[in-house]
């Protein structure tokens, strides 16, 4: 026998008329990822079409090494207003672009990176005295 959904105010907690995700949907080839950003019901994510693409992420660097994205922000606050979901790709991107308060992954990151930086290049000066 199929379970009959709960009404909310059953305690079961807050059950959202909406529920839809800003996510990365990736396109592209192989060797060459391109994302689009995208309003995506998550309970059909699967056999559903996007809703609404809010904006783009090109993750490969261009000649000038930079990783070029675009977003509509207007679409992007509809959405949240609404009560749709990030996933943390998405946060970490709207955290770059000064949209939300900057991931606290995205510090650790840098800090991982410069620290590797600095250890190569020590490693490389100690190799040239040599």
């Amino acid at each position: 026998m199929p379970r009959l959904p709960l009404h909310p105010s059953s305690g079961t907690g807050i059950i959202s008329p909406l529920s839809k995700a800003l996510r990365l949907v990736r396109y592209g080839c192989t060797n060459r990822p391109f994302y689009h950003i995208v309003v995506i019901d998550v309970k059909k994510a699967q056999r559903s079409p996007p809703i609404e693409q809010v904006g783009v992420y090109d993750p490969i660097p261009n000649v000038h090494n930079e990783k070029l994205v675009s977003f509509n922000f207007e679409r992007i606050q509809y959405w949240l207003a609404k009560g749709a979901q990030i996933t943390t790709p998405v946060a970490d991107l709207l955290g770059l672009a000064g949209f939300l308060p900057v991931h606290p992954r995205t510090y650790m990151r840098a800090w991982r990176n410069r620290r590797k930086r600095v250890e190569e290049s020590v490693a490389k000066e100690s190799t040239c005295q040599e």
